[in-house]
């Protein structure tokens, strides 16, 4: 297809990609705004301008986030043909979208709050079903589309194993009803979307092993005999049908974090025929944690500025022995930092990924950089979605405008994917 001329806005319907093979985007959980006139409000503030610097004469794609507030919203009158014609008129599509945070995700506590309500609930299926009607909608012709959503549920909320146990049923047996509505959908109109769980630290599901397990002892035992019994599949039909609409959302912060290796996670996936359907391209803070008891008082000041009260801060640290030890969150860690058996500590809290250290702190950068070499040599999807939301609650001197701070992260991926791959030793 002809890329669109200098100084014209191609339609988004064109297909017209960013980068020849991928999608690349920012999420907007960046903006506030819980209702869809405070998300339409940011979008018209912000997203044009950022197309303007980095895709000026090629279609630019979104990655969405809507609340259950704007979700609804969005649906009465005619507002999602506006907002589609909106899209079109200024050069932008929708391929994917945020379907983690269900409701309040600035200016409030979040916390643990951001599970729920989790996937046990009539609440989150619905609410994961609106999007997907949102998002077929939008999605231009031949594209792919994908939500993103949540690992089933939060860890900590349940101890005992029946509570673990019917969390993995009452979950899976909800997943199951979107795989039998996307599956309908695609037959009906030959769109392609999927839902991307997403692990995080803490998550029922929070990295390679557990998804891996999930497939194996409770998405594909219970979904074949399920999906044959609703769509008539054959057991072959039924795991194909599992794994095409049930994927991972890669965040490299996330699977950093989890002291992963990206290249060996992308492997054990590919041999298990679990697809990768989003990279969100996201950066944690590191720091090797020095012997002495001053330096170790001195690196937990520096930390203080980020221990804020309104996301989770989950810190996962490496032992002597290679073991992992994790906190809930960044102050309980901050207790703990004079343990002599604690050698690196790896905290989720989202930085700018143009940054490789602030101060004598570290970030998980390299991760990033491992992710993207892959994707150049082999790709494993082609939704990249970068995901830092945490620009209001940086400490002062790590703010940035937020357009600045938007182009800045899109121009450094984009840079890093058009880098000469390194020669294969």
């Amino acid at each position: 297809m002809p890329s669109a001329t200098p100084g014209s806005e191609p339609s988004a319907s064109e297909n017209t990609l960013l980068q020849q093979g991928y999608h690349l985007s920012y999420c907007t959980n960046i903006h506030p705004g819980e209702s869809w006139a405070e998300v339409e409000q940011s979008l018209k503030q912000y997203v044009p301008e950022v197309k303007k610097q980095v895709s000026p004469h090629k279609a630019f794609g979104l990655g969405l986030r809507l609340s259950h507030q704007a979700s609804l919203e969005l649906l009465e009158g005619a507002k999602l043909q506006e907002f589609k014609a909106w899209l079109d008129r200024e050069g932008l599509y929708v391929f994917t979208l945020n379907g983690f945070p269900y409701g309040g995700f600035h200016h409030r506590v979040v916390k643990d709050g951001v599970h729920q309500p989790d996937w046990t609930t009539p609440e989150r299926l619905h609410y994961t079903l609106r999007l997907f009607h949102i998002l077929a909608v939008l999605l231009p012709a031949g594209v792919e589309g994908g939500i993103s959503t949540s690992p089933l549920s939060y860890k900590l909320w349940h101890s005992s194993g029946a509570e673990q146990q019917r969390v993995f049923t009452t979950a899976t047996e909800q997943l199951l009803q979107v795989v039998v509505h996307l599956h309908l959908l695609r037959q009906n109109t030959g769109k392609w979307l999927h839902l991307d769980i997403e692990p995080e630290p803490d998550g029922v599901l929070e990295n390679t092993r557990e998804v891996i397990t999930y497939f194996r002892e409770w998405l594909l035992p219970m979904g074949i005999p399920y999906l044959q019994r609703q769509l008539g599949l054959s057991p072959q039909q039924a795991t194909a049908a599992i794994k095409d609409h049930l994927q991972l959302c890669y965040d490299v912060c996330h699977f950093a974090l989890a002291y992963e290796e990206p290249g060996e996670v992308f492997r054990q996936l590919e041999s298990e025929g679990i697809r990768i359907g989003k990279i969100q391209i996201s950066a944690a803070l590191k720091s090797l944690l020095p012997e002495s008891r001053q330096e170790r008082q001195q690196l937990a000041e520096r930390y203080k500025p980020f221990a804020e009260s309104t996301y989770l801060h989950q810190v996962v640290a490496r032992q002597a022995n290679g073991s992992l030890h994790q906190y809930n969150d960044l102050p309980a860690a901050l207790q703990d930092i004079q343990n002599p058996a604690l050698q690196e500590w790896r905290t989720h809290f989202h930085v700018p990924v143009f940054e490789s250290s602030y101060g004598s702190l570290q970030s998980t950068q390299d991760d990033i950089r491992q992710v993207l070499e892959i994707q150049q040599e082999k790709p494993v999807t082609s939704h990249l979605e970068v995901e830092t939301y945490t620009w209001e609650v940086l400490p002062p001197e790590s703010r940035l405008p937020l357009t600045e701070s938007i182009v800045r992260e899109l121009e450094w991926v984009q840079q890093v994917l058009q880098a000469p791959q390194k020669p294969v030793k």
